[in-house]
């Protein structure tokens, strides 16, 4: 048996509880993995407010998280890439806020050795996600780029991976409280809220050459407005109301290429995570709290010894 935080109905944080259950297998093609840490992301919050997509069967119990890092111990039939004792960073759909789980072997990368655990954890999933919306955008030598609600977990990432990939200017909206840590990270402070355009417009002139949103329809609609190209403007959040813009989806999906990509970009010292909080398993519900506040900078983990 297994200790896991499960949901056995959708509701508040609340509903999330410390619950055992029977451990995994790897079947064919297949790695288990002892997880060490996982991340908490606003995904997890919403699946566990009832929202689920088609690929997500509702059945209870339910183990949310969809990013993990931990040790390989199980390597299925036709596994030959990673064998017990691996260290590995991950993701997958549901399943990680668990002592273990199984994954498609093509669905984890090596974990740096000096990376530490709860960052490994971070990686997967607003890693990814910002690399995804970047992606689609596109950042050229020279841009200015936007990004708003610069300073979480997805945009933290964001403000960097835009830098690392040759952007001259990111502009990041952040509350007053959170514009020296995006100072530190390089990117330009402005705050979010009524009169973003115009300050956005104070740093950039002539506007900005894309932009990124992960704080909501009112940000999205003032990055539109200083955007150069509309067609370079993508949402992680306001999906109805991007489409109501007509603006393009967020292209690709989260590849084992692409989490490769952000482990070389950390270990050569151009991304990492600031962590905002740690909590254990049992204290799922206290961490999904954190998230849904909207506040606060960095990366929520659940830490599973």
């Amino acid at each position: 048996m297994m200790r896991a935080a499960t949901l056995s109905s959708f509701g508040p944080p609340e509903v999330l509880e410390e619950t055992t259950l029977k451990e995994p297998q790897a079947g064919p093609g297949e790695v288990r993995v002892r997880v060490r840490a996982a991340g908490v992301l606003p995904f997890d919050v919403r699946v566990r407010g009832g929202w689920t997509p088609p690929f997500i069967k509702r059945e209870f119990p339910m183990v949310l998280g969809n990013e993990f890092a931990g040790v390989v111990d199980q390597a299925g039939e036709g596994v030959t890439a990673f064998a017990p004792g691996d260290e590995v960073l991950g993701y997958s759909v549901l399943g990680a806020y668990a002592e273990y789980l199984t994954v498609p072997a093509d669905q984890i990368v090596r974990k740096p050795a000096d990376m530490p655990w709860e960052i490994a954890a971070g990686f997967p999933g607003n890693g990814q996600g910002a690399h995804m919306a970047l992606s689609t955008v596109g950042v050229e030598p020279g841009d200015t780029v936007l990004i708003n609600a610069a300073a979480g977990g997805f945009g933290t990432f964001a403000v960097q991976l835009a830098l690392a990939w040759g952007a001259g200017t990111v502009i990041g909206t952040a509350s007053e409280r959170n514009h020296d840590h995006l100072r530190a990270l390089g990117a330009v402070p402005v705050t979010y809220g009524e009169g973003l355009e115009e300050r956005v417009r104070a740093i950039a002139p002539d506007g900005v050459d894309a932009a990124v949103d992960a704080a909501g329809p009112e940000a999205l609609r003032a990055s539109v407005a200083v955007a150069k190209n509309r067609d370079r403007v993508v949402t992680m959040i306001a999906t109805e109301e991007a489409e109501r813009l007509g603006l393009r989806d967020v292209a690709g999906a989260r590849s084992a290429e692409r989490l490769a990509e952000l482990v070389d970009l950390y270990t050569a010292g151009k991304v990492t995570i600031h962590l905002r909080a740690t909590h254990p398993l049992a204290r799922a519900a206290d961490a999904h709290r954190d998230v849904e506040s909207g506040h606060g900078r960095g990366k929520v983990v659940l830490t599973v010894d």
